[in-house]
């Protein structure tokens, strides 16, 4: 016994051991990851700046800048500061905020100061912050913040500020293994008391040596009860389901946050680049077809959500044009768009996408001209495709600037609101202009005509048609709207002024936008149907951001937006109860700061939601870590992947609705195997308990036991983590985060199957002494007295109850019991009639390798002799077997109740309240 004790002692310290290390490089991991997200956050900030130092600029590094300096800034430039503009070089200055307030659009910058009360980053139009990139223009400015003092600062103090918190799967599993603790704290000061009148038996040699043996019964129970592999278990499942989410292109950065999907209430979904692909494009063009007929004017609509120069242009009926160039408009929008524009479009072979340098409503020009292609060659479509990916970033563009020569440039200015360009071809000088439709619409007398390619006047009939366009694009669609138009100079003219942008001949107009994803409609509405909000957040303005609602499909059913569409601003003034429901039905958060975002995120949280938070941008990464579970994009900012739990390579929304359902799978499938070794657990509990009282001999010594812990709750245990999730998986309400792993109809199934193993296993103890052919024959009445042996009269030799044979005989039932069992939780309700054992073959395949070590432990005499088995005849299998099937038979009753709501709420009567924890009571 002693060396058996050694062995468990070894053993079971060792486990721990592993375990606590495991969790301890766990931990280690996140705080690097945490650490790593704050240091990233620097690549942002900006290296060196031009500033004024003694008289004269000098470029410094710009951790030496401090408030009062002044600093030059041109395109291209890293803002190094936060900063108030003094003084403008060029036309306009504009900048690309996107990382800090996740605008699609860059923003145009001036010297006044803002009138908006409550200003937003967005309504700060005369403040550079630190970090964001300048895409045109040149202006000076005084530094007003550095270091923490920053926009950007402020977002590493948030994500200093925030506290991790523990996933609801770990809060429900400390709260079951409190109350398992003390249930089993329970029963072994009950199995002590209760055998107080043992004590001074004779066989245990005096009352304090009684006490000990009773003592050691009790920690044996205890052993038997802790369901010791539980932990790591976990860890195998959530470690399965992040190499199966691998696959669906999600790439988990935090074990926990697998399950967390499972039961998350609100994704909170940033818009530009999650919803939309952050990619400026042409959707749609009006031209004027002919004034000779209604309606006058044509709409054109192109295909492709990307910088890639991949699409397709569609007619009004939906068919799609062979050679676009034939068309007369078109091919003159394609030669403006081409020539009147600063942008450059470009392929990253290491990122294999295109990209963008400089605005991108320009970029989006660029690749409406390669949409288009060139006139005079009917290969041509096919012809560019055969083009490398570099060369046919910009191939149609470069053709129109080597046919054309540019002469003179007249920038883009805010008050004129266009920009034009002077180009020369073949003796001919042609002007071309861009610009906001009703600056140019105004200076424009003529049309061309698609039909023709003539110049007719335009007349106010032709005009209000125009207008009524230019509000359906710009209104309804909310498309970012350009005119673009041209007019024939005198031969020889080397410059123009802004006098010449007069008598325009207008040649069409273009909407563009930030389009949404394609696939991204499909997976809202999935959302839907699994009982999970989805809350769109974005720093664009209001109208263009419920635009993209009704697009994505969030908006469905819904005539007036009041009550689902909030600003940042709006919802901060509401009264508390209005703002609580405001929670309950928002769809659209627009206008928000990165506080804005954080703030969301903990106002749903204290409303019991569990809340995904998705982003990309450096704004994002305070909400994301505060989030029950942050989703970053891989396009995304590394900053937001540090701080995130989890990170979608594809940067696709759909994948989240996949992830989502993997979630929920090993969720189910954790309750399975907890359900498993807490029943499993309970018969040795039962074995343990039932014989101390009756007062039989040790049904199973403390080595066996550790053995069956060992071989039943590690294998099969693992192997149901590998159950196929339940076809109906998405179509349920997600359930409530303070719903307890273990409910009360649970834990009575627990009770019924955790009972009939242990009776089973005493079941097979007394058989061998009772009614077993090789057995001594006993009457029942002498087992249950045994200790009392050697002051007695009897007709066998108490030896008898030191053999081998009973103990092995409960020891198999007890495996075989337990392998049965491991069927019964191929699905929670499901019959295995329905749930076939080979739907998971991995727990086939589990129970015939626990089997395989289960018999060489019995027949393998150095195996054998260290668990204290002996070798079972035929007729010993048989009784196993018998007494081990039953459970599949129990269980699929309780099953058929479970499916009966009725006949589910029936035990519950009969269980005692007081006894769960909290949590399972309220279920």
């Amino acid at each position: 016994m002693n060396g058996e004790t050694g062995l468990s002692a070894f053993l079971e310290p060792s486990v721990i051991f592993m375990i606590l290390a495991a969790n301890a490089a766990v931990g280690v991991i996140t705080e690097t990851n945490a650490e790593k997200a704050l240091e990233e956050l620097r690549a942002y900030q900006a290296d060196i700046a031009t500033v004024l130092r003694n008289g004269c600029f000098s470029i410094l590094p710009a951790t030496e800048l401090v408030p009062g300096d002044i600093v030059e800034v041109g395109v291209g430039c890293k803002v190094p500061a936060d900063m108030r503009m003094v003084e403008m070089f060029s036309h306009q200055l504009r900048v690309d905020q996107a990382i800090l307030t996740g605008e699609s659009c860059s923003v145009a910058k001036e010297l006044e100061s803002t009138s908006a009360m409550n200003a937003v980053y967005q309504d700060k139009t005369n403040i550079l912050f630190s970090g964001t990139v300048v895409v045109a223009g040149r202006a000076r400015a005084v530094v007003i913040g550095v270091g923490s003092n920053t926009a950007m600062g402020s977002i590493r103090d948030a994500m200093l500020r925030t506290e991790d918190e523990a996933t609801p799967l770990k809060k429900k599993l400390d709260e079951f293994g409190t109350f398992l603790a003390k249930v089993i704290a329970g029963i072994c000061i009950l199995v002590w008391v209760v055998n107080i009148g043992h004590f001074r038996d004779p066989s245990h040699g005096g009352f304090v040596r009684g006490a000990i043996h009773y003592f050691k019964v009790a920690v044996a129970l205890a052993v038997a009860a802790i369901p010791e592999g539980l932990p790591a278990v976990v860890t195998t499942c959530l470690a399965l389901g992040t190499k199966r989410m691998a696959r669906l292109n999600t790439i988990v950065r935090s074990l926990p946050s697998v399950e967390t999907l499972g039961c998350t209430t609100v994704i909170c979904s940033d818009k530009t680049g999650t919803l939309t692909t952050n990619m400026m494009s042409v959707s749609k063009v009006c031209v004027v077809r002919s004034v000779h007929q209604r309606p006058m004017t044509d709409e054109y609509s192109i295909s492709g959500t990307t910088f890639a120069p991949e699409g397709f242009i569609y007619d009004a009926g939906g068919l799609q044009l062979e050679f676009p160039p034939q068309s007369p408009c078109l091919l003159h929008l394609a030669m403006c768009s081409a020539l009147c524009n600063e942008s450059t479009l470009q392929f990253n072979p290491d990122k294999k996408c295109y990209e963008k340098i400089g605005e991108s409503t320009e970029v989006a020009l660029r690749v409406l001209v390669e949409k288009v292609g060139l006139p005079g060659f009917d290969s041509m479509p096919s012809a560019l495709n055969m083009l490398t990916k570099h060369e046919r970033a910009s191939y149609c563009n470069r053709y129109w600037e080597n046919q054309f020569r540019k002469i003179s440039i007249l920038e883009f200015s805010r008050d004129r609101k266009r920009m034009s360009v002077l180009c020369s071809r073949k003796q001919q000088e042609i002007m071309f202009s861009k610009g906001a439709p009703e600056s140019i619409m105004a200076r424009c007398t003529h049309i061309l005509c698609n039909d023709d390619g003539s110049s007719v006047p335009l007349t106010m009939d032709i005009r209000n048609e125009l207008e009524a366009r230019f509000q359906s694009f710009a209104g309804k669609d909310t498309l970012r709207c350009l005119a673009l138009a041209l007019k024939r100079m005198p031969p020889g003219q080397q410059s123009i002024s802004y006098a010449d942008e007069a008598n325009l001949t207008f040649i069409g107009l273009v909407g563009m936008l930030d389009p949404p994803r394609e696939e991204v409609r499909d997976a809202i509405h999935s959302c839907m149907s699994a009982g999970i909000r989805v809350i769109v957040v974005t720093g664009d303005n209001k109208s263009t951001a419920e635009s993209l609602c009704r697009q994505i499909g969030a908006f469905e059913h819904l005539d007036d937006f009041a009550g689902y569409s909030y600003t940042a601003s709006e919802f901060e003034g509401l009264p508390p109860l209005e703002r609580t429901n405001a929670l309950q039905r928002m769809v659209l958060f627009s206008r928000v700061e990165p506080s804005h975002k954080k703030m969301l995120v903990e106002a749903l949280q204290t409303h019991n939601e569990v809340v995904a938070m998705t982003g990309d941008g450096v704004n994002d990464a305070p909400a994301l870590k505060k989030a029950d579970i942050g989703i970053a994009m891989g396009s995304g900012t590394a900053v937001a992947k540090s701080a995130s739990d989890m990170v979608l390579a594809d940067d696709n929304f759909a994948t989240i609705v996949a992830a989502v359902a993997e979630g929920r799978a090993i969720y189910n499938n954790t309750k399975q195997f907890i359900r498993y070794m807490i029943s499993s657990n309970i018969g040795e509990v039962v074995c343990i308990f039932v014989a101390a009282v009756l007062g039989m001999p040790d049904t199973l010594i403390p080595v066996q036991l550790l053995w069956v812990n060992l071989v039943t709750d590690g294998l099969p245990a693992t192997a149901i983590g590998f159950n196929k999730p339940d076809v109906n998986i998405m179509t349920v309400k997600p359930r409530k985060v303070n719903e307890a792993v273990v409910s009360g109809w649970l834990f009575f199934r627990y009770l019924v199957i955790g009972a009939y193993v242990g009776l089973a296993t005493i079941a097979g103890f007394v058989w061998w002494f009772v009614y077993s052919e090789n057995g001594p024959g006993l009457p029942y009445s002498e087992l249950v007295n045994f200790d009392s042996c050697s002051a007695r009269q009897t007709s066998y030799p108490c030896s008898i109850f030191e053999d081998r044979h009973p103990s092995t005989v409960s020891m198999t039932v007890l495996v075989v019991v337990e392998m049965f069992n491991a069927l019964n939780n191929l699905s929670e309700n499901q019959s295995l009639l329905v749930i076939h054992p080979w739907s998971n073959l991995w727990l086939v395949g589990s129970i015939i390798l626990t089997m395989l070590l289960h018999v060489a432990v019995l027949y393998i005499e150095p195996l054998a002799a260290l668990f204290s088995v002996s070798p079972l005849s035929w007729a010993e299998w048989k009784i196993v077997l018998y007494l081990s099937f039953p459970v599949i038979l129990i269980d699929e009753v309780l099953k058929l109740f479970s499916r009966s709501p009725r006949g589910r709420r029936f035990p519950l009567r009969l269980w005692r309240r007081d006894i769960l924890p909290k949590e399972s009571r309220d279920n």
